[in-house]
């Protein structure tokens, strides 16, 4: 009886050890799964970043283009600005030259008026003078106008 004993002590204890050893490679098999689905998850979540960060590096490239193009029309826009303002200063600065040269005349006008009798000159001379100061008052008024005109257009033509 002896053995009969020992011989269900000795089936119990590998029958115990087997069933540790299939424990073990259970739970070697359930942490090879739980280490996969980790990386997985590790893996979907790293391509989700990359996804998220790919969309917003083209979103701020598109918000970039946007600003440059704004910045370039804005460009234009005070290059334009600015040559109509020098075309503007030029003919204020050719129109108070024209007022003062008008100025001037009238001033010589009216001293010579009470002069003319005095020195004995006739009117016909100061009519003279002031026919010839206008007309060149007026030639020089309409060649800047027109040089002004030509650099504008030539600017503008530059533009576009």
């Amino acid at each position: 009886m002896e053995s009969s004993s020992s011989g269900t002590t000795s089936s119990a204890i590998q029958t115990s050890s087997g069933s540790e050893e299939n424990l073990m490679e259970l739970r070697k098999r359930k942490r090879m799964l739980s280490n996969r689905e980790s990386a997985r998850r590790s893996r979907m979540k790293k391509q989700k970043l990359l996804d998220d960060l790919t969309a917003q590096v083209n979103h701020l490239k598109k918000q970039n283009n946007e600003i440059v193009t704004s910045v370039s029309i804005t460009t234009q826009h005070y290059l334009t600005v600015e040559a109509e303002n020098s075309v503007l200063r030029a003919q204020l600065d050719e129109l108070s030259h024209r007022l003062e040269s008008l100025n001037d005349i009238i001033e010589f006008l009216d001293n010579n008026n009470g002069s003319n009798t005095m020195f004995g000159q006739d009117s016909s001379t100061s009519d003279d003078f002031l026919v010839n100061q206008m007309n060149i008052n007026n030639n020089m008024f309409y060649m800047n106008h027109h040089q002004q005109s030509l650099m504008a257009s030539s600017h503008d033509a530059l533009l576009y």
